[in-house]
């Protein structure tokens, strides 16, 4: 079931996250560690990234859409305080599998 007020869909299992989504997970974490990795992670950036790391790869369209929610779905909701160093370790974890 989704979330409406935060655009969040279900959690995805990890054994069903597709190799894109891990891949762009990857490349988002690289993004949040080197660019100003010590600042405040924010829902807005969570939200907001997703769009457009799957624009970038798709073009706009159902397949960038796809892609958005496959990535909401993995990407879990921003703590209190968390840097977005931090943020970036935690969807490593789950590119790897290693956490949900």
């Amino acid at each position: 079931m989704a979330d409406d007020a935060m655009r969040t869909p279900a959690p995805v299992p990890p054994g069903e996250v597709r190799e894109e989504t891990r891949k762009l997970l990857a490349d988002l974490a690289d993004t949040l560690d080197r660019v100003r990795p010590g600042a405040e992670m924010t829902e807005g950036i969570r939200l907001a990234r997703p769009l457009a790391l799957a624009e970038r790869l798709h073009g706009p369209g159902p397949a960038a859409n796809n892609t958005e929610r496959e990535l909401l779905a993995v990407m879990p909701r921003v703590r209190d305080d968390e840097t977005r160093g931090e943020y970036a370790t935690r969807l490593r974890l789950i590119a790897q599998e290693v956490a949900a």
